[in-house]
Parts: C-alpha cells; structure tokens; sequence
C-alpha cells in the first residue's frame, strides 16, 4: 500500500498485539506525531492496531512479531521496506530488535552485490533493560545468549534512544552501547489530571485508599505490600487497600490477606481502567524490582497522587528522595515491610507538587530530531 505523504517515511516496528507499556509509547507518539515525518507503525493485529487505527494513525498489520515467527516476521519486513522505502526504521523491544537488525543489515550486505538495494537508517527504543538480568530473562544462559545477541545487533544500529538515564547507563554497561540518547516517555500532565478528575470519588473521615496498578508477578513485591499495609491497618483501621491487576500470585496473596484477617479492606478487581482507579484512590505504591520508566508512576504523579516506589532503575528520575524507598532486594524481609508502611502514612500526611514532565509532543520532537541528526 503506498503513503499517502511527501514526508520521510519513519517505520516503527512493534512485534506484540497487546497494550501494554509500549504500545502506550506507540500511541501516544502517533497521536502526539513525528514533526517531518510520516510515522508508519507494522504491527500484528490486535488491541494496539485497533487503538492506533481509532487514531487514524498509518498501521500496518501484518505477519510480524512473536506469534508469526521470525522467518515470516523477516519476510514482511523485507518487503515492506522494498514498498515504502522508510527513511527510518524504528524497533521496539528484543524480539523486533532482533528481526529489524536483521532485515537491515542483510540489506547492507546485499547492497554490496546488487547496489540499487534500498537500504534505511536503522533506530531502536530499550524500554526494558534491568540491573537485575533474572527480571526479564531467568535463567542465567538465557541472559548471556541476550547480551550477546544484543551486543551484536547494536553495533549496525544507526540511533540507540532510552526510556531514561538508567535504561542508558545499562545498555552502555551490559550491551557495550555507545551514543545513546535519552528521550523519557512523555505524558500529558493537564489531561491526565483532568480525566482522574472526572472519576475523583472523595475519601470519607478517616479513610486512607492504598493503590496497586501491575501484574501479580513475584517481582512486584506484592507480598510485601501487603504486610505493610497490616501495619497501616493497624493504625489507620478505615485504610483500604486495591490490588489491581491479574498473574501467577492472585491465589498466594489471597491467603496472605486471609491469614492476615485483611479480607474486607483488601479487595483484587483483576484488571481496571487505571484513570477510574487513580480517581478512588490517594496513595499509589509500587514495589517492583525494577522500572526504566514507568508510565503507572508518571500517570500516578499527573494524577495529583502520593506515591510510593522503590528505588530502582528510572523511579529515581521521576520522584524524589521522600518517595522512594529502597529496592525489596536490599532489605532483610522486616525492614522492607517496616520501611514500606512508614512510606505509606507518611504519604497520608504530605502533599503532592505538580508533575513537571515532558509532554508527548516533546517527545515526538525529540525523536524526529534525532532522525535528522542521523541523516
């Protein structure tokens, strides 16, 4: 299908159908738009295609990503790029990093024998890199067969953007990246204070309404979470705490909140609109392992929320000292619970300064011009 544009083209690859955190970046860039450029995103069919496609944004769905394979995720993207002959081509997480590499760099090689070959400027986005390599990859071989494969795929990749200063410092440390760029995900302070607002349920005398937003994953710290709020509960009997969200430890926690006797003001909805969340709640807490940039902190902090968050990866860059407590893995299990319920009826009594952040349209712009910058 042919673009509609006089502009450059900037092809964006993203290998999953869900909505999760990036596919929040995608949208909100193709809502926000990449000034001189026409964004293109190729992606499978699913929740993030019929979200861009409400946007009216330029989708591609196609044979590409985790669920098509990589030999047909190769061919789609070869042809593609014959097609539209993108100025940029932009990946988005390990397994798109891995193909669009490929495709890019065998073109070049390709090049060499047959010199018509069109060949793109090859860019990528890290939105997921840890301290801790067992977060995304588990097992110890597995995280060396990454590194590696990483390694490689940077050293023919053209532009190297993180999500935060942290995720940077990783992909230099681990990966042996050189020339990366920070461009932090964007959001737009005003409306999402405005659309929590219009949900806003007003606490009643006495109340104190405990937030959690994210998977029931061990590396959550949940467990945690809810052994402080025991505490919290303790001296703050109206405290309710919501753990949203669905995983592997919905039954575990609930038999802690059982055993606990937490059973009428600890509730699981599974998943929630999270503006409707915010907008009954006054403290968000997030214990994770780790973060690079995390959109339910920066969303938590528009809203006008106290927040609570370990200190680890980008939370650093987005809250201050008096929100942060230290990483789950740092503290014996009492201290982190004690620390955790401190950090909670502390954030009962404090309150919260405007979020200053950069805006999706910032961010946009901060891209575009580091396609200008590569030409």
């Amino acid at each position: 299908m042919a673009v509609n544009s006089s502009l450059p083209v900037a092809l964006h690859c993203v290998p999953v159908p869900e909505f999760g955190g990036v596919a929040r970046h995608i949208s909100d860039l193709a809502e926000a738009g990449l000034p001189g450029y026409h964004l293109i995103i190729l992606c499978p069919a699913g929740a993030l295609s019929t979200r861009l496609k409400e946007l009216g944004a330029d989708v591609r769905e196609a044979d590409f990503g985790t669920d098509a394979g990589f030999a047909a995720s190769l061919r789609t993207l070869d042809i593609l790029i014959d097609d539209l002959k993108p100025a940029i081509v932009h990946s988005h997480l390990a397994y798109a990093d891995v193909v669009v590499a490929a495709v890019v760099n065998l073109r070049k090689a390709r090049k060499l024998v047959r010199r018509g070959t069109y060949v793109p400027t090859l860019f990528t986005t890290e939105h997921g890199i840890a301290g801790d390599d067992a977060v995304y990859h588990g097992a110890s071989w597995r995280s060396r067969l990454m590194e590696t494969v990483h390694r490689v795929r940077l050293w023919g990749t053209d532009g190297k953007i993180a999500v935060s200063r942290s995720t940077a410092d990783q992909m230099r440390r681990k990966w042996g990246a050189r020339g990366v760029d920070t461009v932090y995900n964007g959001i737009d302070v005003v409306e999402t204070f405005d659309a929590v607002a219009a949900h806003r349920v007003e606490a009643g005398e006495g109340a104190l309404r405990v937030l959690s937003l994210s998977r029931l994953a061990p590396e959550k710290g949940l467990d945690i979470l809810v052994e402080a709020f025991a505490r919290v509960h303790e001296q703050v009997p109206g405290a309710a705490l919501e753990i949203a969200g669905a995983g592997e430890l919905k039954d575990a926690l609930t038999r802690q909140v059982a055993e606990l006797g937490l059973e009428k003001a600890v509730t699981f909805p599974g998943f929630v609109d999270p503006i409707e969340a915010m907008g009954r709640a006054d403290v968000l807490v997030q214990l994770s392992v780790w973060e690079n940039c995390s959109y339910t902190l920066l969303d938590a902090k528009a809203a006008g929320l106290n927040v609570v968050a370990t200190a680890v990866g980008g939370n650093p860059e987005i809250l201050d000292g008096s929100e942060l407590v230290p990483s789950m893995n740092q503290m014996n299990r009492k201290a982190a619970v004690a620390a955790v319920a401190q950090k909670i009826l502390e954030a009962k009594e404090s309150s919260n300064e405007p979020l200053n952040w950069v805006s999706t349209t910032d961010m946009g712009q901060q891209i575009a011009d580091l396609y200008r910058k590569a030409d």
